[in-house]
């Protein structure tokens, strides 16, 4: 097994924090929570920064609404603030964890348990 260190300050180092909400906000960019976050950019990145180094950080409420495509369910979102931070974790740690991963998915259609079974012998 590898270690790893400086994990949490590469996390929330400002570099990564700026670069995970110009990811994030493709494609949100009109939105209006996604512009009231960025109207004051710098501010809160290093608000965020700031609450992780001195261990302050606490995930926001949950948005709710319902939408109907292609059938009725309710959607929790997080805060841009709080996705952000998803973002700038998932940047830092999914190329530690994807190569181990396994390379044949087997949670889409059409890839029965008989299929999961069969790779597994072979």
């Amino acid at each position: 097994m590898k270690f790893y260190t400086n994990i949490f300050n590469k996390i929330i180092s400002l570099e990564n924090l700026f670069t995970a909400f110009d990811e994030f906000k493709i494609d949100k960019k009109n939105r209006k929570d996604v512009m009231v976050f960025e109207w004051e950019l710098e501010k809160n990145i290093v608000e965020l920064n700031r609450d992780l180094i001195y261990h302050k950080y606490k995930h926001g409420k949950y948005s709710e609404f319902r939408i109907c495509d292609p059938k009725p369910r309710m959607i929790r979102k997080a805060t841009v603030r709080d996705r952000v931070l998803h973002r700038a974790v998932f940047r830092i740690l999914n190329p530690l964890f994807e190569p181990s991963f396994i390379s044949h998915p087997f949670s889409c259609r059409g890839k029965t348990r008989v299929v999961v079974v069969r790779r597994t012998v072979a």
